[in-house]
């Protein structure tokens, strides 16, 4: 038994204590959405946030291409294993970013390139 504010006496049984605590853990699932690619759009934005900082100066921010190729339709020519080994190791005038990235960065980074069709 617990007393609120007013001194009326609340009752809370476990079962009833489990659902609530239960829905909230199901509903807090709801805020990644999921898309055609299986990534999580939270994935997605990561990914994106990591390109924008580590990759437009080479590869523009609509993957066209400047100073590094074009990377549009990468996933088209690379699996997501090549583009982890290329953003890790680097790759013909293409730095390596195994100092700079996490490994978690560059496994976002290559997953979401490898969407790109």
């Amino acid at each position: 038994m617990r007393m609120n504010g007013e001194g009326i006496v609340l009752r809370v049984s476990l079962p009833f204590f489990l659902i609530v605590v239960m829905s909230a853990v199901g509903l807090s699932a709801c805020g990644s959405q999921a898309t055609d690619q299986g990534m999580t759009v939270s994935a997605d934005a990561n990914a994106e946030a990591i390109y924008k900082k580590q990759c437009v100066s080479c590869h523009a921010a609509d993957l066209r291409g400047k100073v590094g190729p074009g990377l549009q339709e990468i996933g088209s020519r690379m699996t997501e294993q090549q583009l982890f080994a290329i953003i890790q190791d680097g790759a013909r005038g293409m730095p390596a970013f195994n100092k700079v990235l996490s490994a978690e960065e560059i496994q976002a980074l290559s997953q979401w390139l490898s969407t790109k069709k």
